[in-house]
Formats: C-alpha cells, sequence, structure tokens
C-alpha cells in the first residue's frame, strides 16, 4: 500500500491547456475515482500518474518520492486498460503471468503468483483457455489479474467496464469493490460513469474542464454538492433545478408563488437570482414540508418506482414516487418538499450557498 501525491499538475498542449493546477492527497488503500465528461481531462491525469504523458509543470509523487521523469516500468504501477490488450496465442496462465516472465520471476515463483490471483478471480478453470475462448467479463479478469499478479504499489484503472454489457457491467464492480477490500491497494480508477463512481470509490474527484471542481466522499459529493454541476452531473435521476430570487430574507421560487425561509441565507442580497436544487427522492406526495400543485407531464414505472416528470408554475420537476403510486400523464398532483432538502446555488458563479 502506498501513498499518492499529486501536487499542482498542470499540462498543456500548446496554447490549449488540459489540466489547470490538480492537486490530491491519496491516502494508502483508498480508492480515488476520476470522475467526469468526456474531454474532461481525468484519462490525462491517469496517463501523467502512469508515466505515459509528462506534465507541462507539479509533481507527482509515490510515498513522498518524486516519480515525474521516471520511466513507467520503474515506477511500481500496473494499469487496466478500457480495451482487454491480451495476447491472443498466449493462454490465461500466460497472459497473467507475461509481465513476471518479462522480470525473470522464477518459473515455480510466479506460477504460484499466477494461480493466486486466478484464485482471487475466480478464473482458475479458465487458465488454459485463450482469450477467444473467453467472454468479455472472464477477458476482463485476465487484464485485471495480469495487473493484480504484480502486487504494484498502486493500481490504475482507465474506464475499464465501459466495453461490458450492463449485467457484466453489475457484477464486475462488486468484483472490483471485493478485490479492493481484499488487497487493500491504492487505486486510480476513471470513468464517466457516475454510479461506478458512487460504488466503487473512496473518494471522488469530479472533474471539469480541467480542473476539480469537488472532491470528497460519495456521500459528500451526493448530499452536499459544491457546484451546480456536481449537483446534475451525480445522481440519478438528476438533481431538480429550480428558478429562483432572493426577497428579503426569504427565496422565492419563479413563477409559482413558493416563498422559503432557508437558513444561512440571511446576507444574501435582495434580487439575487438563485438556483434550487433538490433530489427526486425528496420530492413526494405526502409528508411534511412546502406542499404545492404540479401538473403531470410523464409518468415512468422503473420497478421500483414511479419516475413523475411535472410542471409548476412554467418549471419542470421530476419526482421519484413510490411504484403504487397512481399518477398518469395529465393529472394534477400535489407534491411536497421538506425545506432541509433544499440545495441553494448562485445563479452566477453557480457555487453552494447554504
Amino acid at each position: 500500500m502506498s501513498t499518492l501525491t499529486i501536487d499542482a499538475i498542470r499540462k498543456s498542449y500548446g496554447a490549449i491547456e488540459t489540466l489547470k493546477g490538480i492537486n490530491i492527497d491519496l491516502a494508502s488503500g483508498e480508492f480515488l475515482v476520476l470522475l467526469g465528461a468526456s474531454g474532461c481531462g481525468k484519462s490525462t491525469l491517469l496517463n501523467i500518474i502512469a508515466g505515459l504523458a509528462e506534465p507541462t509543470s507539479g509533481d507527482i509523487r509515490i510515498d513522498g518520492r518524486s516519480i515525474v521523469g521516471m520511466h513507467p516500468k520503474d515506477r511500481d504501477i500496473a494499469m487496466v486498460f478500457q480495451s482487454y490488450a491480451l495476447y491472443p496465442n498466449l493462454t490465461v496462465h500466460r497472459n497473467i503471468g507475461f509481465g513476471l516472465e518479462m522480470r525473470k520471476v522464477g518459473a515455480a515463483e510466479r506460477d504460484r503468483a499466477v494461480h493466486e490471483t486466478a484464485r482471487l478471480l475466480q478464473i482458475e478453470t479458465l487458465l488454459e483457455r485463450k482469450p477467444a475462448q473467453l467472454s468479455g467479463g472472464q477477458r476482463q479478469r485476465v487484464a485485471i489479474g495480469r495487473a493484480l499478479v504484480r502486487n504494484p504499489k498502486i493500481f490504475l484503472f482507465d474506464e475499464p467496464l465501459s466495453n461490458l454489457d450492463a449485467k457484466l457491467r453489475m457484477e464486475m464492480r462488486t468484483e472490483l469493490k471485493r478485490l479492493h477490500q481484499l488487497t487493500k491497494t491504492t487505486v486510480v480508477y476513471v470513468t464517466h460513469d457516475q454510479i461506478e463512481a458512487m460504488t466503487l470509490a473512496t473518494r471522488i474527484a469530479v472533474m471539469r474542464n480541467g480542473r476539480i471542481e469537488q472532491l470528497g466522499t460519495p456521500e459528500e459529493i451526493y448530499n452536499r454538492p459544491a457546484t451546480l454541476y456536481v449537483a446534475t452531473f451525480v445522481g440519478a435521476p438528476p438533481m431538480n433545478l429550480l428558478a429562483a430570487t432572493a426577497q428579503a430574507g426569504r427565496v422565492t421560487v419563479d413563477g409559482t408563488g413558493i416563498a422559503l425561509a432557508l437558513p444561512g441565507l440571511e446576507a444574501v442580497p435582495a434580487g439575487r437570482r438563485l438556483v434550487l436544487g433538490v433530489r427526486p427522492e425528496a420530492v413526494g406526495q405526502a409528508g411534511e414540508g412546502i406542499g404545492f400543485s404540479a401538473r403531470c407531464e410523464v409518468a415512468e414505472l422503473t420497478g421500483p418506482e414511479r419516475i413523475v416528470t411535472a410542471s409548476v408554475g412554467g418549471q419542470r420537476i421530476v419526482a421519484a414516487l413510490p411504484a403504487a403510486a397512481r399518477v398518469e400523464a395529465g393529472d394534477d398532483v400535489t407534491l411536497h418538499v421538506d425545506p432541509a432538502s433544499f440545495h441553494v446555488f448562485d445563479a452566477e458563479t453557480e457555487a453552494r450557498l447554504n
């Protein structure tokens, strides 16, 4: 297990700056997920950690030792790519052990390490097969095994589950979680999938345009998003955003007549444009708090929930109601929200205010 320090990392390609000063301190054994949309810089940062690219400025340290300028093979890092990148002419046994073979590890020790890794990944029966005889999930396990067998200081994963179907992705998420709990190895994992981030990470770095919007635990990211971008990127269905205005210590929701007295906003000047955020699961048909009338536009049964999209005062709000809720398109419905569930953001800066 090792610590990882990312200190003021910047990366430019000519006049285009793709990383704009990234700072992260990762404790030994943590599982960090770099989460963001395509082009936000997460894979660039991962490649810099791996040594596949060099930063324009800044430093990266493993256990306090700088690795900038060090050859990738000398960093004691193992990387799992989006593509499986297996050797098609080699058996699973040789694919997993190939890195050890190149390092001149003895045959007996190599064989022991391969079998132990295969046992952890539950692929002992596949060791004599070749990649063409494996399913996508089995191939990804072999790719993970090839990294795991080396017992590196840090694991890097670059969207390793994106080529799998939904069922296999769920199974492999569980497998990765189990492996991390067993090995306690430090992990940096890149994905655009917020479900992967929430289920796997001990901490999440939400990235946007080469910067970190928020770094925190999954609970912090979900329950107290620091910016509008984080609020809408994490969560399915995404957080509702309602245009609002500050008025003499209260917040009025535009077009609705709803006025709220929310703590922590007393100093916000009257007339300041705000955005009220509320999670769909915090919107219900019963309960205490603010009640308001809305017109159902769409009702979608997902199985455990009925997702209702409704309009209120010209604004749209989504509610995650129980599956048994009898709401259909065109119905008038009364919805309730506990004022404590509201997140308040500045409409101009997009920063959280409460």
